[in-house]
């Protein structure tokens, strides 16, 4: 099982390469640049992407006769690009030659991306490539391609291209194609040294300047040719051209490095001269290759997870892990950086940061907290812009954005193109409002993981106190019913946004949404319970909490109204009013996992009047929580809650759940573990392969769907193991689906690295050695006290 360490395509497929460019991007938490051809440029089938994390930039365009603006994430200039050609013939593309073989092989293990490719030109000329390509995970600002290029029955003169190209717009989402999206300027270019070039390029709006400068070394028998280039300098491209004689059957190794430094770095002069400096310092590719495999082999060490079932499970785990912290890693602590839902890998959400990090922070903490807490700093950066939203409301507290980018204004679109019909729609998904539940609950989370008093009181507090007081805001009394209301938001289910025939969007009484508020709500009491009353009074002073607003959270907690329907919770007040769907019918056209609100509209028709959810609402309360935490809080508010209300609910709500979210299925998965463990199987594994078989039919091109990555991770990590901490305790219960033997994997809990088994008979536990203090973990109902060095074995 442990070979599972390569993705391997084999076979020139055009329509498929768009999805391998995504799932073979490279990156290292600071940059990120797609798996595409070095000597391709933008084309039907061929994307060059390099993003730089945080990247952003503003333009406005004009649609329906409206400007309107959207900030994008911005793709820079193409540092891959490298071609050649024999003679004065034509420069290499593939739509030039005759294919003989070509797979491509991601290494997961060692962060490498290795192409072969043997082809005929049109004058029967047989050419070899292997490609090795870097994205330097020990140092963030690096990278490399080697190729090793064999001329199988001919010799002569190569013309050999190295280069940058910065004729580069924003076009990997077709549906943006109608938006402004050119988003750079080229602003200089030239030559450093006999093979060495740079290029800089400035965004538009946001002026983020990045510099990016290539090296290129020829080598034949592994001597250095040391050839001299002449420049080639065109309209935002810099290359160096090589001339180089072949002989038949005798490999040419052409190394290019480069370094990419942004005016946002840490501990620089300026971009250029650091990109420069940077290069004379490098070394060579191989030396770049060593430092590769042992910076990833350290992630490795604690992150991997090893699985018990089909090797398949064991590859594509990895690959979610291996993506994972190409997104956010080491190298993002102290950036300004969030998490965005489709990584650093394509354009898809322009690079938003949404609440995503739900599914993927509890990964994290229990793994890399220091990266966590960086993090979680992005969100409290954005706290003033939060309270400026909720303001221009007339809210208090903090309103974070649905949509977050460069300073955590709302970013959302105002309009969207459903490209099943080809009309542009108004989008009103900025009113989920309960983001502001996911980013406190992410907090509590990383503190509860970690123990990390000194963050809660100088950060944490104050996100959860903020956002409180803006649920304590929102929430208006209803003297008829007793009870406090909050209206006109958007659930998790996105597909509802209006009540049927009524133009103004918004719904009454989301009960996700309701629920949500009240669990911050007491999370802030709690808080206030624990903290030293100093912390508390200056918490108080600075977000401008009265006792009067104190008073209402206690009220809240007892008289908040969530919408039951004998014993469904209704998703929001009305739901039962809606239409049935007929699912046959749609299921049969378009399949399990459809976009069904765009396929309505298409028919002029909506989602809005039919009991029909893209994803999971109602049963995000039984993903977040157990029943005793549902319990408890449904007890303070006077509502009944049993045990067999949740399989009801959960019955009930996946017979009208379309999966048009990847996140659905992870859901689905942790809901059905413990009553339904097949289907709990089926989802996990249906989650597992929504990026990897692109099941959303051509999305994932467009960027990985990081959530669902992290949250089949997570899956494992928490769900099947039984992981919850409640009390200061790290309660285990495991219940592995019948389809998986065992697993094993480390945690990072309180400063202590927990290396776990699990099979279906017992559960092992070994702490590594250590200096953090004592810890109790949970067996079957029953505390244990655990140090340095403890290993403990448990029947189940």
């Amino acid at each position: 099982m442990n070979e599972m360490w390569k993705v391997e395509y084999e076979g020139w497929d055009a329509e498929e390469h768009p999805l391998q460019e995504a799932l073979c991007t490279l990156g290292n938490g600071f940059f990120a640049t797609r798996g595409a051809l070095e000597f391709e440029k933008d084309n039907q089938y061929n994307y060059p992407g390099t993003y730089l994390a945080g990247g952003y930039n503003r333009r406005e365009s004009e649609i329906q006769g409206k400007v309107i603006e959207n900030e994008d994430l911005v793709n820079w200039p193409n540092w891959l690009f490298l071609t050649f050609r024999i003679g004065n013939g034509k420069w290499l593309s593939l739509s030039e030659v005759d294919i003989k073989e070509y797979i491509t092989t991601l290494n997961l293990k060692d962060g490498v991306l290795e192409r072969k490719i043997r082809f005929c030109d049109k004058d029967n000329n047989e050419t070899s490539i292997l490609s090795r390509r870097i994205v330097g995970m020990e140092d963030p600002h690096l990278a490399g391609i080697v190729w090793t290029l064999i001329p199988h029955n001919w010799s002569g003169t190569m013309t050999l291209r190295s280069g940058i190209d910065g004729n580069i717009i924003n076009n990997n989402v077709a549906r943006y194609r109608d938006l402004n999206q050119d988003h750079i300027e080229v602003i200089e270019k030239g030559e450093i040294s006999r093979n060495q070039v740079f290029l800089t390029a400035r965004s538009k709006q946001s002026k983020i300047r990045v510099t990016q400068s290539a090296l290129t070394r020829i080598y034949i028998n592994d001597r250095d040719l040391k050839l001299a280039h002449q420049v080639e300098e065109q309209k935002g491209f810099i290359g160096s051209d090589f001339k180089v004689e072949c002989s038949k059957l005798q490999p040419v190794k052409i190394e290019k490095l480069v370094s990419i430094f942004s005016n946002k770095d840490l501990a620089i002069s300026d971009p250029m001269t650091e990109a420069i400096t940077k290069l004379e310092r490098a070394g060579t590719f191989p030396g770049l290759e060593a430092r590769q495999k042992l910076a990833w082999s350290q992630i490795w060490k604690f992150n991997d997870m090893l699985l018990g079932s089909e090797p398949i499970d064991q590859l594509v785990i990895r690959l979610h892990i291996f993506h994972l912290y190409q997104t956010v890693s080491n190298n993002t602590i102290n950036y300004d950086v969030g998490i965005p839902a489709r990584g650093w890998h394509g354009e898809a959400y322009r690079g938003h940061i949404f609440w995503d990090e739900l599914y993927i922070q509890p990964f994290i903490d229990l793994h890399h907290p220091q990266l966590s807490r960086s993090l979680l700093m992005y969100r409290y950066r954005r706290l003033k812009e939060a309270f400026h939203a909720a303001k221009e409301k007339g809210f208090r507290g903090a309103l974070f954005p649905w949509q977050s980018g460069s300073n955590g204004r709302e970013e959302t679109q105002k309009i969207h193109l459903n490209p099943k019909s080809g009309r542009w729609l108004p989008d009103v998904t900025h009113l989920q409002y309960h983001i502001n539940a996911a980013i406190p609950y992410n907090v509590w989370h990383y503190y509860q993981s970690t123990g990390d008093m000194d963050f809660l009181v100088t950060h944490g507090a104050e996100i959860i106190a903020s956002t409180a007081l803006f649920w304590s805001s929102i929430a208006q009394f209803n003297p008829k019913s007793g009870r406090y209301e909050i209206h006109k938001v958007v659930g998790p289910d996105e597909y509802h946004t209006h009540y049927p025939n009524r133009e103004e969007p918004g719904l009454n009484n989301n009960a996700y949404t309701n629920f949500m508020a009240v669990w911050v709500i007491q999370r802030a009491l709690d808080m206030l319970d624990v903290m030293d009353e100093s912390c508390c009074e200056e918490l108080h002073e600075k977000i401008g909490i009265t006792e009067q607003d104190i008073e209402k959270w206690k009220d809240m907690t007892h008289k908040m109204f969530i919408p039951f329907k004998d014993n469904l919770i209704m998703q929001f007040e009305g739901y039962d009013e809606l239409k049935e769907l007929d699912w046959e019918h749609y299921t049969e056209k378009y399949g399990e996992a459809m976009r069904l609100d765009r396929i309505l509209e298409s028919e002029d028709d909506s989602a809005n009047n039919y009991k029909a959810s893209k994803q999971a609402d109602v049963l995000m309360l039984f993903y977040l929580f157990s029943f005793e935490e549902l319990n408890a809080i449904f007890k303070n508010l006077g509502y009944e809650f049993k045990p067999e209300m949740i399989p009801e609910n959960i019955d009930y709500y996946y017979q009208r759940t379309s999966h048009g979210s990847t996140l659905s299925q992870v859901i689905h998965a942790w809901v059905y573990a413990r009553s339904h463990r097949d289907r709990s199987w089926q989802s996990f594994k249906s989650a597992l392969m929504s990026d990897f078989k692109d099941v959303q039919g051509g999305t994932t091109h467009e960027g990985i769907h990081l959530g669902a990555m992290a949250g089949t991770l997570d899956l494992v990590q928490r769900c099947y193991s039984g992981l919850e901490i409640r009390d200061d305790v790290l309660w285990l219960n495991p219940r592995l689906p019948d389809d998986m033997k065992s697993m094993s994997f480390y945690l990072r809990y309180r400063s202590h690295w927990i290396r776990l088994f699990i099979d279906h008979k017992k559960i092992k536990l070994e702490f590594d050695k250590g200096w953090a203090e004592p810890v109790h973990i949970g067996i079957k109902g029953r505390k244990y006290r655990f140090e340095t060095n403890d290993k403990k074995e448990f029947k189940l």
